[in-house]
């Protein structure tokens, strides 16, 4: 057995053809074009942004985690397949380039960029919640440190997590439905506290979410203790969006707490929990009440108080002599997380409410793709390089989404990493007969039906206008 590097018509990633069509008719290189003024400061830096932000994206798709990974783009009939294929050098002075200003215009061309992926799928498909009647889209904000390894990339500090990166914060949203998109991302300094122009980032995102989803329904906002944050509050309930916000332990909190009647509390499914069918409760040792509550009451402005409701989870404290020598009784027996929430309670119960706002965590899955993918590497010394990194990681990953919700079926709430390696990394031999390309695919591919139906999707020609 040997081998030699001497095929020309191969390619490892004919899944490509029918992803970068999507793109091309969502308009993802004419509104870069448009839109992304960088200037051309010799050897075309600058020169041909929408070509270049192509070239990003779908190097991002086929698997590339840095700017020399971009080189899966030129192998083999890449070339027949795609024009303006560019070297990774040329990719990587571009970026090079972007200043803050870029930057904010490359996250433009993302969130429009997304509306017109939402007009080829539906990316958020609502239908009401387990034993509720209302639609729901969940938007959830939080940051994470992308690591990285040398201290001279610009704005590399030590996060919250005690590692040495660049902060990415994220606003995704998904429905009970649909796996979370991306519509809203900023790049901050490695040591900047998570609310750090939270609310600012929000507001953006949430207009962004005005003119994907066009449907009649409700917009809760989850997050962390991190964001709770009276300016927060604000950018949500400005946009007609409801808040569900976990809250500190503080004082205030406390004394809500202590006014719960012990009756009150409601045995929820949770960790062990055992469902009895003779008395359909759950068996439990984690419950559930709430008090109503004054959000921000300490704020001297009383604009920026917020009324609602605090949802309270109880569970069994394990260590109750540690707990007890430095606490007092409310605190020696039970472990309490509470969440502050605007929701009424005609819309979501307790339960409901505690179980819905627990999901939040669904914004880590986000995280773990990015990391897995394009954010493996921050590639740049330069922050603003960084930060124009991060927005095209972004589109990749809604790209990406929208592939998997036409794809469908068992596929539809996939990874990044399954659609990756089930749909864009085929291998294909091209071929040329009658001035057309054929790609000769894999005999056996188990997902042929679903590449056929992605295909079909991204490359029929559109329907003929009927004539009278």
């Amino acid at each position: 057995m040997s081998y030699s590097f001497d095929e020309p018509n191969l390619v490892s990633s004919a899944g490509l053809v029918p992803v970068m069509r999507l793109a091309q008719q969502a308009g993802l290189a004419q509104l870069a074009q448009q839109m992304v003024t960088v200037a051309n400061t010799g050897a075309d830096k600058g020169a041909n942004a929408g070509a270049k932000i192509s070239s990003l994206v779908a190097g991002m798709a086929a698997g590339a985690d840095s700017i020399d990974g971009m080189d899966l783009l030129r192998h083999g009939g890449m070339t027949s397949l795609f024009d303006q294929v560019y070297a990774p050098s040329t990719l990587g002075s571009h970026l090079r380039e972007y200043t803050h200003g870029h930057v904010k215009q490359l996250a433009a061309v993302s969130s429009r960029f997304l509306a017109r992926l939402g007009t080829q799928t539906p990316l958020l498909p609502v239908g009401p919640l387990a034993g509720h009647g209302e639609h729901m889209v969940f938007v959830d904000i939080d940051d994470t440190v992308v690591e990285v390894y040398s201290p001279k990339k610009q704005g590399a500090g030590i996060g919250y997590n005690n590692t040495r990166g660049l902060n990415a914060l994220l606003v995704t949203a998904s429905t009970a439905k649909a796996a979370p998109i991306i519509i809203g991302q900023q790049l901050r300094k490695g040591a900047a506290h998570s609310v750090r122009g939270a609310h600012k980032l929000l507001s953006d995102s949430l207009a962004t979410l005005g003119r994907l989803s066009g449907q009649n329904a409700a917009v809760v906002v989850r997050a962390d203790s991190a964001y709770y944050s009276a300016k927060v509050a604000k950018a949500v309930l400005a946009n007609d969006a409801q808040l569900s916000v976990t809250v500190p332990l503080n004082a205030a909190v406390r004394k809500a707490i202590a006014t719960i009647d012990q009756t009150a509390w409601q045995k929820i499914e949770y960790t062990q929990a055992i469902r009895d069918e003779h008395t359909q409760r759950w068996v439990s040792a984690a419950e559930v009440a709430e008090v109503d509550f004054t959000a921000f009451s300490s704020k001297p402005d009383a604009a920026d108080h917020v009324t609602g409701r605090l949802v309270v989870r109880r569970v069994p404290e394990k260590n109750l002599q540690k707990l007890a020598a430095t606490q007092g009784q409310l605190f020696a027996t039970y472990r309490y997380h509470a969440f502050f929430t605007t929701i009424p309670t005609t819309v979501l119960d307790t339960v409901a409410a505690d179980k819905s706002h627990r999901q939040h965590a669904i914004i880590e899955q986000v995280h773990a793709e990015l990391k897995a993918g394009p954010l493996a590497h921050m590639p740049s010394g330069r922050f603003q390089a960084n930060a124009a990194w991060l927005v095209a990681a972004t589109m990749t990953h809604n790209l990406m989404r929208t592939t998997a919700t036409i794809v469908g079926g068992a596929l539809a709430r996939a990874r990044a990493l399954s659609i990756r390696q089930k749909i864009i990394t085929v291998p294909a031999r091209i071929a040329h007969r009658a001035r057309r390309l054929i790609m000769h695919l894999p005999t056996g591919w188990k997902w042929a039906r679903a590449f056929t139906r992605l295909w079909n999707t991204a490359l029929s020609p559109p329907p003929q206008e009927s004539r009278t």
